[in-house]
């Protein structure tokens, strides 16, 4: 009975934590999808193509306003590397996308606090400078020319050019929101519901003595100021394979964080935790698809030592000024259910979420209307183009991951529902 009990309240903080995130996910995509559908990025990408801090500082921005699903950032980067844009822009897109975006910041702001949030902002820019400089030492140019010419452009398209103030004042530009905001949604809900799911159950079934015994947390003695240098360097240098061997990504990663962070891992830890999304294996796996193996095991090195160097930076600046967070926010705050401000939020956020799905509907039907008057006009049917984004096997290795989770989810509430009877 204490096992079907700890499993159910496993499910109940899974869930929790995803009820208490909700509305900053549906607020960070709706504003990541504005910025998408009114930001012109073709003025941005034809300036990349050097390796200067101008062309560095617009990837980063670009990288900040694209999307936030590992995936895309890293399909969005190998299309601005056959567009011409140097390799440490490239890198430099990758980093910001996954690391600088609105709703990751939200996230972090909602489970960890601002001090997380701070450093996230300016440990993002520091990862992206210091990548830049080991670029520059290391530059393996053969290597960078043959991933050039691995890269394959199939599918790419120019991005499109407009007005962005008739297209903030048009409907048809707020339908596009709409259906960025759906696709937003589309590319990261699996993500994000076995990250929330691992998250939970771990929270539960995980004692603090293990990730007190990985990270050495029994060295810090409640003082991370005053931690020894191994230990934080043990910390900053681990925290990336731990991330990887979770397969999460970095939405799903941030309450996994809030539970590292309870266990007594160290904020250089938890800050290399965070920022190693783009480590996990199917992301690497992916860059070796775009760029060969050697490439994307010189990006995956790079990423790694910009890592470990940032996570050691923001640990000691923070114990200089003195505001390293001793602890994390309670787990069971964190994924409490309540009458309060957050329930109110959601509210909001489901009432945003549906106007926002009925503007992508009313895009689709207009894009339909318009496509068989097309047909009707030519006689003959064009069709739409689909695009695979690697899930054409109905059951792949993700969709029964995706169906377990769901299964795990159920059962757990039956179970819940069964014991408080």
């Amino acid at each position: 009975m204490p096992l079907l009990d700890q499993y159910a309240n496993g499910v109940i903080t899974a869930i929790g934590f995803f009820w208490n995130a909700l509305w900053a996910f549906v607020l960070g995509y709706a504003i990541s999808a504005a910025i998408q559908v009114f930001v012109p990025k073709k003025r941005l990408t034809n300036q990349m193509g050097d390796a200067n801090l101008r062309s560095v500082s617009l990837a980063g921005l670009f990288g900040a306003v694209s999307s936030s699903c590992s995936f895309a950032a890293l399909s969005a980067a190998r299309s601005l590397f056959q567009k011409g844009a140097h390799f440490i822009a490239t890198v430099a897109f990758m980093f910001a996308s996954t690391n600088l975006v609105i709703e990751l910041g939200v996230l972090i702001f909602l489970f960890l606090g601002w001090e997380y949030l701070a450093a996230e902002l300016v440990g993002g820019i520091l990862m992206i400078a210091i990548s830049a400089l080991l670029i520059r030492l290391t530059y393996p140019e053969k290597l960078i020319n043959a991933a050039k010419k691995h890269a394959d452009d199939a599918g790419n398209q120019d991005e499109e050019d407009f007005d962005w103030k008739k297209r903030i004042k048009s409907l048809k530009g707020w339908q596009q929101v709409g259906t960025r905001f759906a696709m937003e949604w589309q590319m990261v809900w699996r993500e994000i519901l076995i990250g929330f799911t691992i998250a939970g159950f771990i929270a539960v079934f995980v004692p603090n003595q293990v990730w007190q015994t990985l990270f050495m947390a029994d060295a810090a003695s409640g003082d991370q100021a005053n931690m020894p240098f191994l230990v934080v360097l043990e910390n900053a240098l681990i925290a990336p394979f731990v991330a990887a061997a979770t397969f999460i990504g970095s939405m799903g990663n941030i309450p996994l964080a809030t539970v590292l962070s309870a266990g007594g891992v160290s904020f250089a830890g938890i800050m290399g935790f965070i920022y190693s999304d783009l480590m996990v294996p199917p992301l690497v796996k992916v860059n070796a698809r775009y760029y060969g193996w050697k490439a994307a095991l010189y990006i995956a090195a790079i990423m790694y030592a910009s890592i470990v160097v940032t996570a050691l930076t923001l640990h000691y600046a923070y114990a200089v000024i003195g505001i390293i967070p001793e602890g994390s926010r309670d787990i069971a705050e964190v994924s409490a259910f309540g009458i309060n401000y957050t329930f109110f939020l959601n509210i909001a956020a489901f009432a945003l979420g549906g106007l926002l799905l009925w503007l992508r509907y009313r895009d689709q039907h207009a894009a339909s209307e318009t496509s068989d008057h097309n047909d009707h006009e030519h006689g003959h049917h064009s069709g739409h183009q689909h695009h695979d984004h690697g899930s054409s096997s109905l059951w792949s290795f993700k969709n029964m991951l995706i169906l377990a989770v769901l299964i795990a989810l159920a059962g757990g509430l039956i179970i819940k529902a069964a014991l408080t009877l």
